[in-house]
């Protein structure tokens, strides 16, 4: 089944979702869930979010609707009857196919995040799905995977220019000196550039935690950050509040 249209869109006055006019980047989505009522709902969440999503309600119909059309990421339930997540996922990877793959687990459910990051999945979140972060996971996986396809070692966004390589960046031309977390918080920001990075996103991974700190730690980085940005212009960072931040493209 095919919901949405792809596309940059803006979600005007999303009330259903609680944000305003924010942009996000409109994707050709594979949702593979066995919960139908769970499937329907994460398929018109990513479609009010300007998505274009198609659904399988299972491992064999993934792969059958993949091996026919193309996608921007594929989000696959772990545990799915018949052909499971984990396995369309090797097939995935055994058959070439380099497209982004989103995990879905159960609150609880044994997840060994070992076994699907060997296997090839590139993120993965758990049940129940807030749509907002699910939406930010999106878009940062394609931007993610469309920054290291491409064959400059630079990533910009505005007037910031990053090289991962050599450990450096400017701004507007003149060198930022930052530490190495702020570093690493600003090539994050500057990789989703124009989508929304949300806090667990961040504490995933620039500290590597699974889960929030009770400190306002990403907080407390971006302070250090914005003030070395502002050296050389206004403030290039928006806070969304209660969902994370979002750097200007």
């Amino acid at each position: 089944m095919v919901i949405g249209g792809g596309g940059h869109y803006p979600v005007g006055d999303s009330h259903s979702l609680g944000i305003g006019p924010v942009y996000f980047m409109g994707m050709h989505v594979l949702l593979a869930e066995d919960d139908r009522q769970l499937q329907r709902q994460l398929a018109e969440q990513l479609t009010q979010f300007g998505h274009q999503v198609e659904t399988a309600d299972d491992g064999l119909g993934a792969l059958a609707i993949i091996g026919q059309k193309a996608f921007d990421i594929v989000i696959l339930d772990w545990m799915m009857p018949g052909v499971d997540g984990i396995t369309v996922l090797r097939q995935l990877r055994e058959g070439g196919m380099n497209v982004p793959v989103l995990m879905l687990t159960a609150l609880g459910q044994v997840f060994d995040k070992v076994e699907g990051f060997d296997a090839g999945a590139d993120d993965y979140v758990v049940k129940p799905v807030d749509p907002l972060e699910l939406n930010a996971r999106v878009n940062a996986l394609v931007r993610a995977r469309r920054t290291t396809d491409q064959p400059s070692d630079t990533v910009s966004a505005g007037d910031i220019t990053i090289s991962p390589s050599r450990l450096r960046a400017w701004r507007n031309g003149r060198p930022l000196n930052l530490s190495q977390t702020e570093f690493k918080l600003l090539l994050e920001l500057a990789r989703n550039a124009g989508t929304i990075v949300t806090r667990p996103m961040l504490i995933e991974r620039i500290w590597g935690l699974d889960f929030m700190p009770t400190t306002n730690l990403v907080d407390a980085h971006i302070r250090h950050l914005r003030v070395k940005l502002t050296e050389h212009g206004d403030d290039p960072i928006s806070t969304q509040r209660g969902m994370g931040y979002l750097l200007r493209a």
